[in-house]
């Protein structure tokens, strides 16, 4: 080899480990800057699920540098009612806010339970599918959710299950749900309301209650770590972050349920401004800090931005109300 060609592929390797290097080091890099920050407005406390889908989507954006700096405030109450009036009523100052919802923000309007619906917001997008759980202690009696069901026949007075949320809520319908396909009376069941994950499963590892309901991602981490035990999830099959947690229907009750979250932004938002939320967004997936996100919390991507979101979720307006109505939430 000639010393010419050899200055040349060191200078061509030298060059590309300086690119790669860069490029770890500095997240613009690998991805186009598109927002300088954001805003992101959490409805409920730390440790629930709005809380993590809110960090984790905060974090996927600035580390692959498609936002560069995120800040983020829980505002608790009315099942998630508060963050919602705050964000209409102040909507002019909060162009450089987005507030994550869920699956609640239909069944409480639904339950008139909220004066607002999600109309009257600016619907950024649809982003992620988080399955939901039953939990207990890691020293619990029950190892499976069949365990739960032949407690509750016996002394359905003895039996209460925790929820993240108000009565009525995502954590209330799902329990109800896998209740109903076990033959008990779903409006029976004994459900008692925390404010978000954390101290839900404090009342969990306390005994306070004897099982929780809440979404499979605020559960996975404590699972890994041997302080819960997951007793069913609501998936068709066994999630890969957790393969341990049994679904319902491989215990023979047929409940599947997925509950999507996604961003809205404060209503009269320009329109320029809110598709460049949903653009920023959309860049997002085919990123590595994206997946590793996604997949340490065993989300699935369900992504319909602007008037695929409106669509998707007039349509769970319509699913959700006849479920309720099959489960004797709503007349």
């Amino acid at each position: 080899m000639t010393r010419t060609s050899f200055l040349t592929r060191f200078a061509v390797a030298f060059a590309t480990a300086v690119v790669l290097a860069l490029s770890a080091s500095n997240p613009a890099l690998a991805a186009e800057k598109l927002i300088d920050k954001v805003h992101f407005l959490i409805p409920g406390g730390a440790g629930g699920g709005w809380d993590g889908t809110a960090r984790g989507t905060g974090e996927a954006l600035t580390k692959s540098g498609i936002v560069g700096s995120a800040s983020y405030e829980n505002m608790s109450g009315g099942g998630g009612g508060k963050a919602i009036g705050f964000l209409i009523e102040n909507a002019a100052s909060n162009h450089g806010t987005l507030m994550v919802n869920s699956t609640p923000i239909i069944i409480r309007s639904l339950t008139k339970r909220f004066p607002h619906n999600f109309r009257d917001l600016t619907m950024i997008a649809g982003t992620i599918g988080d399955y939901q759980a039953i939990i207990t202690g890691k020293d619990s009696p029950y190892k499976n959710f069949s365990d739960v069901v032949a407690a509750y026949k016996k002394d359905p007075r003895k039996v209460s299950v925790g929820g993240g949320s108000v009565p009525g809520s995502l954590d209330h319908l799902s329990i109800a749900m896998a209740f109903q396909a076990a033959g008990a009376d779903p409006t029976k069941v004994k459900y008692i309301a925390y404010d978000a994950g954390g101290k839900l499963n404090a009342a969990i590892l306390s005994g306070e209650v004897a099982a929780g309901s809440t979404g499979f991602s605020e559960a996975v981490g404590l699972a890994k770590a041997g302080e819960m035990r997951i007793l069913a999830v609501t998936s068709p099959e066994r999630v890969p972050a957790f393969k341990d947690a049994p679904t319902l229907k491989e215990q023979g009750y047929d409940v599947t349920f997925v509950n999507w979250r996604g961003f809205f932004a404060a209503p009269g938002l320009p329109e320029d401004k809110a598709n460049l939320y949903r653009k920023a967004l959309a860049a997002m997936y085919p990123t590595p800090e994206w997946k590793a996100v996604r997949d340490r919390n065993g989300w699935v991507d369900i992504h319909n931005s602007g008037k695929d979101f409106v669509d998707f979720l007039e349509n769970q307006e319509k699913v959700i109300k006849t479920l309720m109505q099959q489960l004797g939430f709503l007349k």
